[in-house]
This record gives structure tokens, C-alpha cells and sequence, in this order.
């Protein structure tokens, strides 16, 4: 009887190790399919110009690594002025969108008000509409004031966002109504009880819909490139484009590479800093109970 559990033990953690096994060799196979791009970015980035052109077959090493496409990267374009106007796009957006987040979220979720289930409802159902009908519309209203090329003009129709006020409601919710109540015995105002007892428990998830605004910020290119036509107003999406139409891109794919790199290694940074809390985050905002 012991030699038969035995047996059926050792099958059972065979099992397990094949199946360990399978698992990493699949999840190695992704990674290296995923992260082959940023690799050969990367790549091309360090090679000369006439390096790069006299590969008939490509090489997945540089043989004379060089820098000097980064300094022609800043040269073609104004891409430090791009970075500063992406900055503070992205800096103003992100507070703004986080006081209108913070503040919507607490009423659907702890404030009682006369159809607060139907104005929620509705308010969610913006979330159907397509992102082409929301552009047309907001390029209209900033036209017609007067907007456009102006920071105004980039950063107010991106100030708001249903998901996030959805996520952070959410997670305001899974706070225990004791605590509120208790709060309210003690004669503490509802900004009060938001700001120190709310926020901070929230955190986690506040950071997130923080990080990835700073990224749905970053990448922001349609509208960006619909608004604005002055270079003085660019950001580092238009930039890349104006690279490639006015620069070396369509010559140059060395220097090409070195300016997407430059644009993109602050996303991804940022990225590998905050994984745990943007995991953590999401994972909290979805759980109730």
C-alpha cells in the first residue's frame, strides 16, 4: 500500500514539474516575442548610419555602438522643447483629471442625492460612445472658443475619464459605512472625511489611475495632432511625426530609432518603478466585499 502511494506521488510531482516546465518555456517564448521590439529599437539606435544601411542580412549586435544618433535626434527637431510642452500637458492633465476623479467618485459613492443610480447610469453609457464622436465634437468646442495651439485647448477635453471615476467609486465603496457614520457623529465635513480617511486608504488605486493617466497622457497623439499645428505646441507623439516628415526619419532609421527611444524610456521607467502598485491597484479597484 505505501509502494502504491509512492508511486502515485512521484507521477503527481512529475506532473508538476512538466507542467512547471511548459509553463516557463511559453511565458520565455512571450517574453522574448514582446520584448524582441524594444530590443531592436534599442539596436538600431546605437549603429551608425552607414553601419545600419550596409546590412544586407540584419545583425542583433552593433558592432561599432555610437551615440551620435541621439545628439542628431535633438538636433533635427526641437525634441527638448516637445518634452517640456509633454510635461506639462501631462503634469496639469493628471492633477486636474485627479481633483474632477476624487471628487465625482466620493459623491456616487458615499453622498446621497435625488437620482444618483440614474445620473451614474447615464454617466456610465458615455463609456458606448466611440472615441471618433467625443474628437469631432470637443474639436468643434475648441475651435469655436478660440483654442486651438494653446495648452487650454490641449489639456481640457482630456480632464476627465468615466473609467477611472468608475474604478476609484469602486474602491470607495469596499470602505466599511461605519466609518463614515462615526466620522459624521463627530461633526467631520465630507472634504474632511475624503481627504483623511478616504484618500489615504485608497491610495493604491489612486496611484494607479495616476500612472496610467501619465501614460494615456504620453502617448496621447490623435488628439494633440488634431489641435495643434504650431511646433511651438508639439508634444513627443507630434514630435516623432514631424521627424519623420521633416527630418531624417524616412532616410535616417538609425537616428529614427535613437529619438523613439529617448521618448519612450520615461514610460518605461516609470512602468518597472510602479508595476506592484498599478497591479495592486486595478486588482483592489475590482474586488468588492
Amino acid at each position: 500500500m505505501n509502494g502504491d502511494f509512492e508511486k502515485i506521488e512521484r507521477r503527481a510531482a512529475l506532473r508538476r514539474r512538466v507542467v512547471r516546465v511548459l509553463t516557463y518555456a511559453m511565458l520565455t517564448v512571450w517574453a522574448v516575442m514582446v520584448l524582441f521590439p524594444f530590443y531592436w529599437m534599442l539596436l538600431s539606435s546605437i549603429k551608425s548610419y552607414s553601419s545600419y544601411n550596409s546590412e544586407y542580412v540584419p545583425k542583433f549586435i552593433a558592432e561599432a555602438p555610437t551615440l551620435q544618433n541621439y545628439v542628431e535626434a535633438f538636433k533635427a527637431v526641437p525634441l527638448a522643447r516637445y518634452f517640456t510642452n509633454t510635461l506639462i500637458f501631462t503634469v496639469v492633465t493628471t492633477g486636474i483629471m485627479l481633483v474632477v476623479t476624487v471628487l465625482a467618485a466620493f459623491a456616487f459613492a458615499r453622498l446621497d442625492f435625488k437620482g444618483k443610480n440614474v445620473v451614474f447610469a447615464i454617466f456610465l453609457s458615455l463609456m458606448m460612445i466611440p472615441n471618433e464622436l467625443v474628437i469631432i465634437t470637443n474639436f468643434q468646442t475648441i475651435t469655436n472658443l478660440g483654442m486651438r495651439n494653446t495648452y487650454t485647448g490641449l489639456i481640457l477635453p482630456s480632464v476627465t475619464s468615466v473609467f477611472y471615476i468608475y474604478l476609484l467609486k469602486e474602491n470607495f465603496e469596499q470602505i466599511p459605512d461605519e466609518l463614515y457614520k462615526a466620522a459624521k457623529v463627530d461633526g467631520t465635513s465630507d472634504l474632511k472625511y475624503l481627504l483623511k480617511v478616504m484618500v489615504p486608504i485608497c491610495r493604491p488605486t489612486i496611484i494607479t489611475v495616476v500612472i496610467l493617466k501619465v501614460i494615456e497622457c504620453w502617448n496621447s497623439y490623435v488628439w494633440p495632432r488634431l489641435i495643434t499645428d504650431e511646433q511651438a505646441y508639439f508634444l513627443v507623439s507630434n514630435g516623432i511625426q514631424e521627424i519623420r516628415e521633416n527630418g531624417f526619419g524616412r532616410e535616417n532609421i538609425p537616428a529614427m530609432m535613437a529619438a523613439v527611444v529617448v521618448i519612450s524610456v520615461p514610460l518605461i521607467v516609470l512602468f518597472l518603478v510602479f508595476r506592484k502598485k498599478i497591479m495592486a491597484g486595478v486588482s483592489r479597484g475590482g474586488t468588492k466585499g
